[in-house]
């Protein structure tokens, strides 16, 4: 919401996904502040949906913004592998997964300024989002492996 104030009014944002059972009063929570904030026009809360995979792939950029570091970020590597441009906070797995493949959309967490501003850039021409991902299911397994092999060489 606080980037999204900071945008002109043509941008509008999504947000797609369910709540948990312990997370309704949040939902609630968010909800409201978008009415406070008279952002209500402009973010649409989507609930549960089976189609992520379209609505990631026809977003102009995806934001991966949580406040608590994610381990892995998998919507990040979704958006980017489906080449939709991701602007996120540079922790946890979303940073690393940044970091390795879209050093263009890392920001410091919280910072709504540099987050609307990089969005107003993108606007006229966003970099493009990598064609390579190194982090397949065959590379991570790969990599498991060599680790559990090399520490078990050790005894």
């Amino acid at each position: 919401m606080e980037i999204l104030a900071r945008l002109p009014e043509n941008v509008h944002g999504l947000i797609a996904g369910g709540a948990a059972p312990r997370k309704e009063d949040y939902l609630a929570e968010l909800k409201t502040a978008t009415r406070e904030r008279g952002l209500t026009q402009r973010l649409h809360f989507l609930g549960h949906r089976n189609d992520l995979r379209e609505i990631l792939a026809i977003s102009d950029v995806v934001l991966s913004l949580t406040q608590k570091p994610e381990s892995f970020g998998r919507t990040t590597l979704e958006a980017l592998c489906l080449g939709t441009p991701v602007l996120g906070y540079d922790h946890g797995g979303v940073g690393e997964i940044l970091d390795a493949l879209f050093p263009p959309g890392k920001i410091r967490a919280g910072d709504y300024d540099l987050a609307a501003n990089r969005l107003r850039e993108w606007s006229l021409m966003a970099p493009p989002a990598p064609l390579k991902n190194p982090f397949t299911l065959e590379a991570m397994l790969s990599n498991t492996l060599r680790n559990y092999s090399d520490l078990y060489s050790q005894y």
